[in-house]
């Protein structure tokens, strides 16, 4: 009798349900059935949404329950708390499962080449939104004693950086925030935000609702300089095809003219101001020097020549995140990827690496919003299949569920299961009751073990 055909997937964030989700759903699954195994170096599922979304947007956590119905498949299991490769090898995975799906995201924050970034007061957005998201893995303390603040980037991340900066504490409160990360922010000293973009408003790379958000808080004013309106006929071109960037163009016009109020904290939007350096004093950040770009027709931008210094003492780069080189396999340096053709791992030899396949963001680069990962799972698991049909997966030496189990029993590692995840998720909320919140999310990793039963 033929057995489940066995998958790894690595990485349990909405790539890696995704693709459990597409093999569940394929012809397979019916006969002679698949069998996932998730693998996770959180102790909780859902990556991304849960340690990279703000805490200020349920909405897009919602996706979670989509999510949830793919986990509560019998065929699945998860193993949170298991690092790949220390915990388990390429090679290990390969003696207990037909093919490898890597999905392991971005998590890193991109480099930004410019005189000043290791200055005091100079940090990575990544950084800054894992400790506002209550990662284990960061220190439990912020330094929020500037003024006056940058933030590098006109993209979802640096509204997000921008937005949390601005808001108050007790505006958060509501929120799934641990207690450290409202004691943080109580004691945020910011208000004046300024957000920079080499750029129009043409090119910004915001989502037109999470920019409207912006202007939601009765304690942000949103500005923004008439002078920073221009569009050439790039621009014109990129508003006619794309009603987004149109639609977040209208929205940074209508804020240009009106007159400006007066809530507490100031959020400045600013366009073609191109950094060039952030200035420091004894070590720490004391400034920003920019240089003022204009369009050049094809709604790229060239510099003047001219710069301005900007008073500010602490600059957050949010330029795009960046993932992680995975041992064992191959690595585009430049574009931060896995080299792939379909989502097959191809090796510099050109050819396929038998059996590996890799989906999301460690396959395509941190572009895109969450929902976009599910086209490259599809295309994926397709070529997976693909491959299982015309005999070319290799043979596991171990493919029993149980050897899984044994091999983790025999390193002692400790791992968290979907059981588990259920158990923490009922401890997050019981948290929450007592202030009418839906939850209160735990952040050190041993406590997250042991409300998950580990």
């Amino acid at each position: 009798m033929p057995r489940p055909l066995r998958v790894a997937i690595v990485g349990a964030g909405p790539a890696g349900i995704y693709a459990a989700d597409a093999l569940l759903k394929s012809e397979v699954a019916a006969d002679p059935g698949v069998s996932i195994d998730l693998f996770e170096r959180m102790p909780a599922p859902f990556g991304l949404i849960r340690y990279g979304v703000a805490p200020d947007h349920p909405r897009i956590k919602g996706i979670i329950t989509a999510l949830h119905q793919v986990l509560d498949k019998p065929q699945i299991r998860l193993f949170g708390n298991v690092d790949y490769p220390t915990d388990i090898s390429l090679d290990d995975l390969r003696a207990f499962y037909d093919a490898v799906i890597f999905s392991t995201g971005a998590t890193a924050d991109r480099e930004l080449s410019i005189p000043g970034v290791e200055l005091d007061g100079s940090y990575g957005a990544a950084d800054f939104v894992s400790w506002y998201d209550g990662h284990p893995d960061v220190p439990r303390t912020w330094p929020l004693q500037a003024e006056k603040v940058a933030v590098l980037g006109v993209g979802n991340v640096a509204l997000d950086v921008a937005r949390i900066l601005a808001k108050t504490a007790d505006e958060l409160l509501p929120t799934e925030i641990p207690p450290n990360v409202y004691d943080g922010l109580k004691a945020n000293k910011a208000v004046e935000i300024h957000v920079f973009g080499r750029r129009g408003p043409a090119q910004a790379k915001f989502s037109p609702m999470e920019l409207r958000e912006l202007d939601h808080s009765p304690n942000i004013e949103v500005i923004v300089d008439p002078e920073d309106i221009d569009y050439d006929e790039g621009s014109i071109e990129t508003r006619r095809g794309n009603k987004q960037a149109d639609m977040v163009a209208k929205t940074l016009e209508n804020w240009a003219i009106r007159d400006a109020g007066d809530r507490p904290h100031k959020l400045f939007l600013h366009f073609f101001e191109s950094p060039t350096e952030i200035l420091g004093e004894d070590g720490a950040v004391v400034g920003l020097r920019t240089e003022r770009t204009a369009l050049d027709g094809t709604g790229n931008v060239k510099g003047t020549g001219e710069f301005k210094d900007w008073d500010l003492t602490a600059v957050y780069r949010a330029v795009g995140y960046l993932s992680e080189k995975l041992p064992k396999l191959p690595w585009d340096i430049d574009s931060g990827t896995i080299p792939d053709e379909g989502g097959r791992v191809i090796e510099e030899s050109g050819t396929p690496l038998q059996s590996a396949y890799v989906t999301g963001w460690i396959r395509r680069g941190p572009v895109g919003l969450i929902g976009h990962t599910k086209g490259d799972a599809n295309e994926t698991v397709a070529n997976l299949l693909d491959d299982h049909a015309n005999g070319r997966l290799h043979t596991p030496s171990s493919p029993a569920p149980e050897a899984v189990d044994a091999f983790f029993a025999e390193r002692g590692v400790r791992f968290t299961t979907w059981e588990g995840w259920y158990k923490l998720d009922a401890a997050e909320r019981a948290l929450g009751e007592p202030q009418d919140r839906e939850r209160v999310k735990i952040v050190e990793r041993e406590d997250m073990l042991r409300e998950s039963g580990a």
